[in-house]
C-alpha cells in the first residue's frame, strides 16, 4: 500500500514537472528578424514548454514555400506578403510586429559615407568598388527600381553581388558597402551601420506574424509573447522599430 501511495507521488511530481501540453511550434521566419528570434525564442520556450522549429530565409522565398504548400504554424514575413497570403486563404490571421529602413553597412572603422542626400548616396554607389545586397529580399527589391530611378542602375551593375546576408559580406571583406536593414548588420563584429538611406530614398518595410491555424494554441502564445512589451524592447535593441 505504502509503494502503490509512494508510486502515485512520483508519478504527479512528474507529470507537474513535464509541460503537459508541450508542443513544437514550427517558424518560418525572415531573416530580417533572426537576432531577435534567437534572442526571445529561447525565453519562449522555457515560460511555454513549446519548442521552436525555425526554418530562415527571405519573406519572399518563404512566401512562395507557403504557397506551395510548405506545412507550418507560424509565419514572419512582410506586410504585404502575409496580407496576400491572408487573400489566399493561406493566412488565418496577421498581427504587425516591426518595421526596418533599409542601412548601409561598411567595413567596421572605414569612413562613413555622406547619406545627407540623394546626391551623396549616388556618389557613394559610383565609387564603391563593390556592393553587396539581397537581391530577392525586401530591400533588395526596392533597391533595384531605386538605382533604376537614380540612372545609376548600368554604371553599378558590376559591382553588385547578389549575397545571402549583406552585413557579413561587408565583414568578410566580400564588399565594401552593403545595404540590408540595421538588424542584419549588428551581429557581425567586422561590421557596422555606416548610415540610413536619405529620407527621400528610404523605404520602410513592415514584418508582420501570421498564423496558419487561429485555433493553434501554442501558436497563438508565440504570437502573444512576441508582442510584449519585454519582447518589444529586445526587438528594438537589435535594430528594429516595434509596432
Amino acid at each position: 500500500m505504502i509503494i502503490r501511495y509512494l508510486s502515485l507521488i512520483a508519478a504527479t511530481a512528474l507529470t507537474l514537472v513535464s509541460p503537459a501540453h508541450a508542443d513544437e511550434i514550427t517558424v518560418l521566419s525572415t531573416n530580417a528578424v533572426k537576432t531577435a528570434l534567437e534572442d526571445l525564442g529561447p525565453k519562449f520556450e522555457q515560460n511555454s514548454g513549446h519548442k521552436l522549429a525555425i526554418t530562415w530565409g527571405t519573406a519572399a522565398q518563404l512566401k512562395a514555400q507557403i504557397e506551395k504548400g510548405a506545412a507550418f504554424d507560424v509565419a514572419i514575413i512582410t506586410d504585404a506578403g502575409a496580407n496576400d497570403l491572408v487573400r489566399q486563404n493561406k493566412l488565418a490571421s496577421r498581427t504587425p510586429l516591426a518595421r526596418s529602413g533599409i542601412a548601409v553597412a561598411i567595413k567596421k572603422g572605414a569612413p562613413k559615407p555622406d547619406l545627407g542626400s540623394a546626391e551623396g548616396f549616388k556618389k557613394m554607389l559610383l565609387s564603391a568598388k563593390s556592393i553587396a545586397w539581397v537581391e530577392q529580399g525586401a530591400s533588395g527589391i526596392y533597391l533595384k527600381g531605386l538605382f533604376e530611378r537614380l540612372g545609376v542602375a548600368e554604371q553599378i551593375k558590376s559591382k553588385l553581388k547578389a549575397v545571402r546576408a549583406a552585413g557579413e559580406a561587408v565583414a568578410n571583406g566580400e564588399a565594401e558597402i552593403g545595404f540590408t536593414q540595421v538588424s542584419e548588420i549588428l551581429p557581425y563584429a567586422g561590421a557596422e551601420v555606416g548610415g540610413m538611406l536619405p529620407p527621400d530614398l528610404q523605404s520602410f518595410t513592415k514584418f508582420s506574424i501570421g498564423l496558419h491555424n487561429k485555433d493553434s494554441k501554442p501558436a497563438e502564445a508565440l504570437v502573444k509573447f512576441l508582442t510584449t512589451q519585454e519582447a518589444a524592447a529586445v526587438i528594438k535593441a537589435k535594430g528594429l522599430e516595434p509596432l
